[in-house]
């Protein structure tokens, strides 16, 4: 009888378990590549807490972002590769405006799509993409119940600049400076207080922590290092010991077995730090198609619901979370947009050995964006991208046309161009179909523009003088904006 009661007991915890929404926690390090991890195989530095979300979870090895920060965050929010979305290009919102923001009537969001599924939503750290000043509540109209937001670079507000120490930060109260604080305590003390006040309910937040981007700082744990290496490293620990307090949070609410902690970047680091992974040297890969740009890291930790100790190179890519999420949390996607990501839910939960990809996509970056007078158009109409099947690479132009292919089982530093190579070339043909359906034309930002504003870029171009009427042609970048967006 005893026996009956327990395994009656079990099966009804079980049945609960699989019917209740898990929360989820995403982290979005800022310029980190896997040469900065050490259960990756990094050898400059040790990153306990990050390596104890891998063991007891879930490791990926084939997970693509974009090569530069808005590209990533934006195919992020919208389920949507850059060539669809518009945000090819890192357009600077707070610092060079010209109408351009993120516009919530006419983009998806993935915050929305989790809070008409009954989710608590949160963000904090960096955003960019829209102007506090210009629009004070736009985060709740993205979906966000509550919000701690660096503004980013605000033009003609110079405290605005600040991230790390004395940080300028935007909240429901408004924007200002905390004196004497580091951002990212700011940021993590928000979140822990939004799961103690919201644990009751399922919960969705987004932290797109602005470690280990520049400028190189000390921080709260390391104050006297000087050299930029050194800050770097400081930087690093100090995000892999913010991860830990957040986990342990979790862990203290009782929330800790039911939680996806996920952690991974917006792309690789910044090309003036070199690391070493296993034996070999890697340079960052910020705003580059190579693999120390876009392949990074990607962990996935949940003890009641993740496998434990996995390694798995399914493919993956950023525009595939948001319909991964909504399939965790019973959501229902719009059908008013067309989305790009796959749902690789059951991989995370142990299903499936193998998500439904059959290739990954990185795309855009840089600053190769102007204000015209048709707005912010993207320099090219279609930029060059790379599609990658785990072991084969192939980079198509600005043309459309494939213009190289590497084994990256064979040539980790991407040199050796296989595109003649006679037995490779149903590979270059089956690589190639993956972009039989993207647009002639990358769009621009999709927004309606807002009302000029006294610190919006002051240089135009003329749309035709920007753009090639000839879909593969580009133009070089015009000297007086290369030189307004370097300021």
């Amino acid at each position: 009888m005893k026996t009956l009661i327990f395994i009656c007991l079990f099966c009804s915890m079980s049945f609960l378990r699989a019917n209740e929404k898990p929360n989820i926690l995403f982290i979005l390090l800022d310029d980190l590549g896997k040469e900065w991890i050490s259960s990756y195989g990094a050898k400059n530095i040790q990153t306990p807490h990050i390596d104890k979300l891998a063991a007891s979870g879930m490791r990926f090895t084939n997970f693509y972002s974009m090569p530069q920060c808005t590209p990533t965050r934006i195919a992020f929010m919208t389920g949507q590769y850059p060539f669809r979305n518009g945000w090819v290009n890192h357009w600077d919102v707070p610092r060079w405006g010209g109408g351009c923001h993120f516009d919530s009537t006419k983009n998806p969001s993935i915050a929305r799509v989790m809070k008409r599924a009954g989710y608590k939503t949160a963000v904090a750290g960096k955003w960019q993409v829209n102007d506090f000043r210009v629009q004070p509540e736009v985060m709740v109209e993205h979906g966000f119940d509550d919000y701690c937001m660096w503004t980013g670079y605000e033009a003609g507000n110079a405290p605005s600049a600040e991230r790390y120490w004395d940080p300028y930060i935007h909240t429901k109260a408004g924007s200002k400076t905390y004196k004497d604080k580091f951002g990212e305590d700011i940021f993590t003390d928000f979140i822990i207080d939004f799961m103690t006040k919201n644990q009751k309910d399922p919960m969705f937040i987004y932290y797109a922590m602005c470690l280990p981007h520049s400028p190189f700082v000390t921080t709260p744990l390391e104050r006297e290092v000087k050299s930029k290496m050194d800050k770097h490293k400081a930087m690093v620990r100090y995000a892999d010991f913010i991860i830990g307090k957040l986990s342990s949070a979790l862990e203290k609410l009782g929330l800790r077995e039911n939680t996806l902690l996920i952690v991974t970047t917006d792309n690789g680091t910044t090309g003036s730090i070199t690391g070493k992974l296993n034996e070999r040297l890697v340079k960052g890969g910020k705003t580059k198609t190579t693999q120390n740009g876009i392949n990074g890291p990607f962990i996935v930790s949940a003890p009641g619901l993740v496998p434990e100790g996995k390694i798995n190179d399914s493919l993956c890519d950023v525009t595939d979370l948001l319909p991964t999420f909504a399939e965790l949390g019973k959501a229902t996607l719009p059908k008013k947009y067309i989305f790009d990501g796959k749902s690789f839910a059951s991989v995370l939960l142990g299903k499936t050995e193998k998500g439904p990809r059959k290739w990954m996509l990185a795309m855009g970056g840089q600053n190769n964006a102007k204000l015209t007078d048709k707005g912010v158009e993207n320099m090219w109409y279609f930029r060059d991208r790379v599609i990658s099947d785990g072991r084969y690479k192939l980079w198509i132009s600005p043309d459309r046309k494939p213009i190289k292919l590497v084994d990256l089982t064979k040539d980790v530093y991407e040199q050796n161009n296989l595109l003649q190579n006679p037995e490779l070339q149903e590979v270059i043909k089956r690589l190639s179909l993956a972009v039989k359906d993207h647009y002639l034309k990358d769009n621009d930002p999709i927004y309606t523009p807002l009302k000029p504003e006294p610190w919006d870029v002051k240089i135009k171009a003329n749309s035709q003088d920007w753009k090639s009427g000839q879909p593969g042609k580009s133009f070089k970048y015009k000297a007086d904006f290369q030189r307004e967006i370097k300021k």
